[in-house]
């Protein structure tokens, strides 16, 4: 690797860490970075995939005075999140890299959308400002929220990128209200979605482990200081600027890739 692409790969890493922390998102920017420095787009996922699993565990840290209210979920949700992060992970896996290339473009551009709306439904989320603990959800709901966290696990484990609205929007169809606790049980999930695959990527040899070591540092170095200095910055502003930024990778994924 050249000092450039070093410098690069380190930067990129770090500001995933850091709009992770803040606002989601990083995977829009660590996974176009490795795919601009001749990365294969699978391996490339594969390796930005466990590059920020790490800094995406760390995110609880943040919620972990929260952990104990979303607690009794776990049960529900773990098994369902594991089997599907494990058949997207393997899905990835069987696929071949010239469809997994053509699906590129397409899967940036639904990430973005997921973007962008995730400001709109965790705002909404937020005005219900009484805590739920969800007991009121009934069965056919719970059902239904159940299969369509085991379709986002899925995802998750193929691609990765957005799934923290779509675990938003299935906690808030079975009506949880406080956003704090939603945001702890979508930590939890989304790590254990992203270890699953990031294993089973390791086990398919699909880590490019120099590339991987360096993003891995570079996001640690992001979500320390974006968790030590959230606060201070511009939400908003972040928000619009990554929002941005997907919609500019897209157009350039399917010029290069299509």
């Amino acid at each position: 690797m050249s000092w450039i692409e070093i410098a690069s790969l380190l930067t990129a890493a770090c500001a995933a860490g850091a709009v992770n922390a803040v606002a989601g998102g990083g995977t829009l920017i660590t996974f176009p970075t490795l795919i601009l420095f001749g990365v294969p787009p699978m391996i490339a996922n594969a390796t930005s995939t466990l590059a920020l699993v790490i800094g995406l565990g760390g995110s609880l840290y943040g919620y972990r005075n929260h952990l104990a209210d979303v607690k009794p979920w776990f049960t529900t949700f773990i098994p369902v999140s594991i089997a599907g992060g494990w058949i997207g992970s393997i899905l990835l896996t069987r696929s071949s890299e010239q469809m997994f290339t053509e699906l590129v473009p397409y899967l940036v551009l639904f990430a973005t959308v997921l973007f962008m709306m995730q400001g709109v439904v965790s705002g909404r989320m937020a005005r219900k400002v009484h805590a739920s603990d969800a007991s009121e959800t009934g069965r056919p709901h719970l059902l239904a929220a159940l299969f369509f966290q085991f379709l986002v696990s899925i995802y998750g484990g193929y691609f990765g990128a957005g799934i923290g609205i779509l675990m938003l929007a299935t906690l808030g169809f079975m009506g949880f209200k406080n956003i704090h606790q939603m945001n702890t049980l979508k930590s939890v999930l989304g790590s254990l979605i992203n270890l699953v695959a990031a294993a089973w990527f390791t086990a398919s040899g699909l880590i490019d482990w120099p590339r991987m070591a360096l993003m891995t540092a570079g996001a640690f170095v992001g979500y320390y200081i974006a968790s030590t200095y959230s606060q201070r910055l511009p939400q908003k502003s972040v928000r619009h600027l990554i929002a941005i930024i997907g919609l500019i990778i897209t157009v350039v994924m399917f010029w290069k890739l299509r």
